[in-house]
């Protein structure tokens, strides 16, 4: 369970499951002038209480500067000091935020916002849609690595697209595999994927405070999308009080890596942060590694006249990215010639092994309030990635015998990309409707320039494999360029009346592709312009309970060619979705129920072996989604979720008409457990405690065979020294498939299934200074 809390502009780390035990206690606070949210933020972080409040209400509202030592109360009223809010203590020992007392009443406690699904911090509880967070505690709890690992947790999501491979952050989103790779934001921003080429990048879940995920189609407010949802990384932000963190960790297969993170005030109205890491190890895959240095400065300014600038910048250096490879169903899901491959099993050659990737973004966020009600925003960033890429990869099995014939790939390229926000918002009141609104500009620009050669290599024995082959023969680079020019006009109204939330939006984007081959001067390109709608009601009961229903639309340009060298047409997805949401009084827990309904058209699928694409038809899916999360005494978190998702091809090709999607667990279950001893011999102690469950997994589009299902379980035992007097020193050893399963995580095709990831111990040892 992940404590329910509200975060905006600079704040995201407010700490999980800690009482207001210490509040009558004296806390030495150091805070700035700053916007109060942030302000809120640090005491939150400073003293452990758990602050539950709207944050339409501390919207374009400032708080005085707060030095000395203060109790919570004390310090909760000098922050909150003519901005027209109060506090009042729950039993649980939370804080509840809200409007002082009128004739009309005062606002009931509202829990953790949804910034991403909005665009405006919005309640998750008050938002007509699924979402969920993932936040900082549980990715360092759980000790993932990467992003897809973060979400190993999350109903309605499958993170083992591509199995062990950590290369880039497959996410599957109610069943939809296509394009799973570009539905990946950060900061709110769409500048991480680019299907169809090389060029993805990716964020170390070190640099991050949070990951939202929104589920079902969401072009309203971001333009191209798939209509299986997002996923938006919240970076770590500076805060205006000093913090240093620097943490080694070793594990096996040769991992070792450091990171560091250190943040505080530059003065009057400023503040810092960098973060950084290095690390490197083998894969579970023989003649792999990964290694991996990254470092992210960033600045928060106070610009005065209520004007906010936060500056970020991002430099990553993969020199080897691991694997990311398949091999047969014959020979994994079930024997070839009476024997299995193993599930280290290399099938490429050493000598023509490469894949390189540097990644570099600058971004910024300016804010201005030109009152308690309206406020302006724009968001920026620029990236430019290069990729360098060798491999050697298997296709099929040569006739009867235990060779696999192999082919090569390689690739040069270079992406440079640009993503502009333009945001105005604004609180009003119409009679008794309160209205959130929100207009919108954004743009976004991509150019990929690729040199793409192709070759084969001799066959390989996939149980006694010898390696030091040469090509049989490697072509020339051929020149590609694609490039995607993305306008969108945006409008949304939020409407509350009474226990009513209504959503209305609407969006225009214009939207020009083009992809060239340079070397010949074949040339295809389109222009599209689409509307996107989205409406959506919730009824919020005084009990804690809230039914919803919504309608929400998506559209995805293509910059793919069909067999005639044409431009594919836009896919285009819409959902219907119904739940209930609740939210005890006491603000400890969460549960969700959802259902929905998502049809995509003019789906295209990449054939094997194939330079084009070929539309397949139109995809269905449906399914129940079930989340529960609480704090079920102070010292025990637990969360678990239930997934059912139906994905088939409808109106489709007649081969497949009526079969499954891949690549798409029909059956998801997750429970997670962690405890925490506050006394006694084991007093600093906590342990965590795992287990996900998939089946339904089929392993082609003609649903010839099913992968097995299987059942993983993870742990973690962590130890805070301040225990034996040696303050903010920590040690956590995680393990994840901690029983070691040997399995195949999913199929592309029956020539390309994925081996899932081996046991993974990592010991790290952290130390904090405050």
């Amino acid at each position: 369970m992940m404590p329910l809390m509200k975060h905006t502009l600079r704040a995201a780390m407010l700490l999980a499951g800690l009482t207001l035990l210490a509040s009558a206690r004296a806390a030495t606070l150091d805070i700035a002038a700053q916007p109060l949210d942030a302000a809120l933020a640090e005491l939150a972080e400073d003293t452990g209480v758990q602050l539950i409040y709207d944050a339409t209400i501390t919207a374009g509202k400032r708080s005085p500067a707060l030095s000395g030592d203060y109790a919570i109360d004390q310090a909760l009223t000098r922050l909150l000091a003519g901005s027209g809010l109060r506090h009042r203590r729950n039993d649980d020992g939370s804080v509840t935020l809200e409007p002082a007392p009128t004739t009309s009443g005062t606002l009931a406690p509202v829990a953790v916002s949804a910034q991403v699904a909005t665009k405006i911090d919005t309640p998750t509880l008050e938002t007509p849609q699924t979402i969920n967070v993932v936040r900082r505690e549980q990715v360092e709890e759980q000790g993932s690595e990467t992003v897809q690992q973060a979400l190993r947790y999350t109903p309605g999501v499958f993170t083992e697209q591509i199995g062990a491979s950590q290369r880039y952050d497959y996410v599957v989103l109610r069943g939809f595999s296509d394009d799973s790779i570009d539905n990946i934001y950060l900061d709110g921003l769409k500048t991480m994927g680019d299907g169809g080429t090389f060029s993805s990048m990716q964020i170390d879940p070190y640099f991050l405070e949070r990951v939202e995920i929104v589920k079902g189609p969401t072009s309203v407010l971001y333009g191209r999308a798939s209509p299986g949802g997002l996923v938006n990384l919240t970076s770590k932000k500076p805060l205006f009080e000093t913090r240093q963190e620097v943490t080694f960790s070793a594990g096996n297969n040769q991992y070792r890596g450091a990171a560091f993170d250190f943040t505080g005030p530059l003065g009057d109205g400023a503040a810092y942060r960098v973060v950084g890491l290095t690390d490197q190890g083998d894969t579970q895959f023989d003649h792999l590694e990964h290694k991996r240095r990254a470092i992210m400065p960033s600045l928060a300014l106070d610009l005065g006249d209520n004007t906010t600038l936060d500056l970020m910048a991002y430099f990553q250096d993969d020199p080897q990215g691991g694997s990311h490879s398949g091999v047969p169903a014959e020979g994994t899901l079930y024997p070839r010639n009476g024997r299995y491959i193993s599930n280290r099993f290399f099938e490429g050659e050493p000598a023509y092994e490469q894949f390189s990737r540097t990644e570099k973004m600058v971004g910024y966020q300016l804010r201005h309030f030109f009152n308690d009600a309206w406020s302006a925003q724009q968001n920026f960033r620029y990236l430019t990635s290069d990729v360098d890429l060798q491999q050697v990869y298997s296709f099929a099995w040569v006739g009867n015998t235990d060779q696999l014939s192999r082919f090569y790939s390689g690739a040069d390229e270079q992406l440079d990309a640009y993503t502009v926000d333009n945001q105005l918002q604004g609180l009003f009141a119409t009679g008794a409707l309160r209205h959130t609104l929100l207009v919108g500009v954004d743009y976004q620009h991509r150019d990929v320039d690729a040199a793409w050669s192709s070759g084969s290599f001799p066959a390989i024995d996939a149980f006694d494999p010898q390696y030091g082959a040469a090509p049989l023969a490697i072509t020339d680079p051929v020149l590609h360029e694609r490039k995607l020019i993305q306008t969108g006009v945006y409008i949304q109204d939020q409407i509350a009346l009474n226990n009513w939330r209504f959503s209305l939006g609407g969006r225009q984007d214009w939207v020009r592709t083009a992809n060239v081959n340079t070397d010949t001067g074949a040339r295809s390109s389109q222009d599209r312009d689409q509307f996107s709608g989205r409406a959506g009601a919730l009824y919020r009961m005084d009990n804690g309970l809230a039914p919803y229903v919504s309608y929400s639309e998506s559209f995805n340009p293509s910059v793919y060619t069909d067999a005639d060298g044409d431009p594919l047409e836009p896919t285009e997805g819409s959902q219907y979705e119904t739940g209930l949401k609740y939210q005890p009084r006491q603000g400890r827990g969460l549960y969700t129920l959802s259902l929905f309904h998502i049809n995509q058209e003019n789906l295209a699928i990449r054939e094997p072996q194939a330079a084009v694409y070929v539309p397949v038809g139109e995809v269905r899916s449906r399914g129940v989604e079930l989340d529960a999360q609480s704090q079920v005494t102070d010292r025990l978190r637990l969360q678990a979720s239930y997934t059912y998702t139906d994905i088939e091809y409808v109106e489709a090709e007649e081969d497949i008409e009526g079969n499954r999607v891949n690549q798409a667990p029909r059956n998801q279950a997750s429970v997670w457990g962690h405890y925490r001893f506050n006394g006694g011999a084991l007093s600093g102690l906590d342990v965590g405690l795992g287990a996900r469950y998939l089946s339904g997994i089929e392993a082609d589009r003609a649903n010839t065979l099913n992968v097995p299902s299987y059942t993983l379980m993870d742990a973690s035992i962590g130890y805070d020294f301040g225990q034996l007097g040696v303050r903010g020193l920590s040690a956590r050893l995680n393990a994840n498939n901690l029983l070691d399963k040997e399995y195949v995580a999913s199929c592309y095709s029956l020539n390309y299934c994925y081996f899932g990831a081996e046991r993974s111990v990592t010991a790290s040892l952290t130390y904090r200074l405050r």
